[in-house]
């Protein structure tokens, strides 16, 4: 297999946690998500893997004791974004716990995806917990257009 630049070198996914902060902070929440608000005790941000498969990036979280239809993924601008709520089945006016360690609420996960992908090359699949995401293609993409300083393209 030959040597493939990394697009999500140097991606912090902590960047689109603090983007989101600041929107908060200045907009407010989302139209029609203000009872989606997200505390320190339910905010919780899925573990994933981003890697190559062929041609092909597969981009896979980890989503154990969240519902298929608690899941939804949206394609805006280039950015990928999947977002959900992980529901507690415990009563907690019932039970004490003595420990808790397992996060619950809503979860939003923002990558950029590399130039030129659309929807339409996306397959989505859930199974055990495991929500994966193929982007057909997405691991090819255009090399950089070089730009001359006082001249035109090339």
């Amino acid at each position: 297999m030959s040597e493939r630049r990394d697009p999500f070198r140097g991606f912090v996914d902590s960047i689109s946690e603090w983007n989101r902060m600041r929107e908060y902070g200045m907009y407010g929440p989302e139209p029609g998500q203000e009872e989606r608000r997200r505390t320190h005790a339910t905010a919780w941000i899925p573990t994933a893997d981003v890697y190559v498969r062929e041609d092909d990036l597969v981009l896979r979280y980890e989503l154990a004791g969240v519902r298929e239809e608690d899941i939804e993924i949206t394609l805006t601008g280039g950015v990928l974004t999947v977002s959900g709520e992980r529901k507690s089945d415990l009563n907690e006016e019932e039970v004490h716990f003595y420990t808790r360690e397992r996060s619950y609420g809503y979860f939003r996960r923002s990558m950029n995806l590399p130039e030129g992908v659309d929807g339409g090359k996306i397959n989505a699949s859930f199974d055990n917990g495991m929500l994966e995401l193929i982007i057909t293609g997405g691991a090819v993409y255009p090399e950089p257009e070089r730009i001359r300083i006082g001249g035109q393209a090339g």
